[in-house]
């Protein structure tokens, strides 16, 4: 655990604007497996469908009375598909919410507490940028929903399941998994970059 809050930009979405803080009634150590597995489920479902990880990370810091948890996954995505990338976006909440579940630690509080609406806003807007529909709470003409969107990514987290768990688990031991360790651990493809990049 840092001694000191991340650095400012470390905790903005993507349009620079600070992401929500919400309280999950966990202890740290749970707080802590629970992002590492909503990391997880954005590295894993990234690299399956052909995206290049940089890094995935559980980022935890001491505040006065008590503590804080986030995390963050860097990727380039290259020619991948709109709908795939949207299912990558949604599939960090779901990990979260999965993991509550096999952990017997679901309840209402926690699960709108696993709610990443910056993870959906994204989504729209990369999709949009690119001449896609997607839509929060219907089907736009020509489009997707985000509903839509999450069953796909459902149906791949779980055939994924073991290889977000056991990511998770590195994750939450190490704090940060470089693209070429996830890899190794889970015997997936880490497309390289462009240009040749490792």
């Amino acid at each position: 655990m840092r001694n000191q809050a991340p650095e400012q930009e470390e905790l903005l979405d993507h349009k620079g604007n600070p992401r929500a803080v919400v309280e999950m009634a966990l202890s740290y150590g749970q707080s802590r497996l629970n992002t590492a597995f909503h990391e997880a489920g954005h590295a894993v479902l990234s690299m399956a469908c052909g995206m290049h990880i940089v890094k995935s990370e559980v980022i935890a810091w001491e505040r006065p009375g008590g503590w804080s948890v986030t995390g963050r996954t860097d990727h380039e995505a290259h020619d991948v598909d709109p709908w795939e990338f949207a299912a990558e976006c949604a599939a960090g909440e779901l990990a979260s919410l999965h993991f509550l579940r096999v952990e017997g630690l679901w309840t209402p509080e926690r699960a709108a507490a696993c709610a990443a609406d910056h993870d959906r806003e994204l989504a729209i807007d990369v999709l949009a940028a690119n001449g896609y529909h997607l839509g929060r709470d219907h089907t736009p003409e020509g489009g997707k929903s985000w509903a839509a969107v999450q069953a796909m990514a459902v149906a791949r987290m779980h055939r994924l399941w073991d290889e977000i768990t056991t990511v998770a688990k590195a994750m939450d031991e190490r704090d940060a998994l470089t693209g070429a360790e996830i890899a190794d651990l889970t015997g997936l493809t880490n497309r390289p970059m462009p240009g040749g990049a490792a």
